[in-house]
């Protein structure tokens, strides 16, 4: 939402259709096409099976290509600590493709472990188009109920006290080159960004 606000390009590079999940692949795809909408994003599908994303090469390759395509000033990821076996195969393998790109981020989600941010965004005015963003995956918001969005307002509040701010989303850095070369704005969000997921 703050890429999008700022102007830059988004991209989504989602590896799994979630087809072993509680609903069928051509709803978690329509969910993910909604929520790509909301956020102005272009989507890539990586086209591996749900709970089988490869460890190495096969898996590497595929976020490089998109890597290469997009030209990513800043590159997001689940955080590697996981209980979620393709959250950790997503993780391993953006850091990989990810080993010249200045500006890599891991972000928490419903089933990080262990989870200890450095780097943080002020999100409030952003927070409701998040949760709007979030809605758009029904099977998991509203029928099955694997995300909680009470839970994740309050993550971003708790989040928000520990960097001294109102809301605020966090991250783990991987490696976050800050650039203070552009006037007036931090160009740590400058120019594409992209996401690297599997369909939860």
């Amino acid at each position: 939402m703050a890429h999008a606000a700022g102007g830059d390009r988004i991209h989504l590079l989602v590896l799994t259709t979630g087809e072993q999940g509680p609903q069928a692949a051509l709803s978690r795809i329509s969910e993910q096409e909604r929520a790509a909408e909301i956020l102005g994003a272009t989507l890539h599908w990586g086209g591996f099976h749900d709970g089988s994303i490869p460890d190495g090469r096969p898996a590497i390759q595929a976020v490089e290509t998109v890597l290469k395509e997009v030209r990513a000033h800043v590159v997001y990821a689940p955080a590697p600590a996981d209980t979620h076996q393709d959250h950790r195969a997503v993780a391993a393998a953006t850091a990989a493709a990810g080993r010249r790109s200045c500006r890599v981020l891991f972000y928490e989600s419903p089933t990080s472990v262990g989870f200890s941010p450095s780097v943080y965004l002020d999100m409030a005015v952003h927070l409701e188009g998040k949760l709007t963003a979030i809605r758009a995956h029904t099977s998991q918001v509203l029928k099955n109920h694997l995300v909680d969005l009470e839970a994740v307002e309050a993550q971003a509040r708790y989040h928000g006290f520990r960097a001294r701010i109102k809301y605020a989303e966090a991250f783990e850095a991987g490696r976050f080159v800050w650039d203070m070369s552009h006037k007036g704005e931090d160009a740590g969000t400058a120019g594409t960004s992209i996401a690297f997921e599997e369909a939860h």
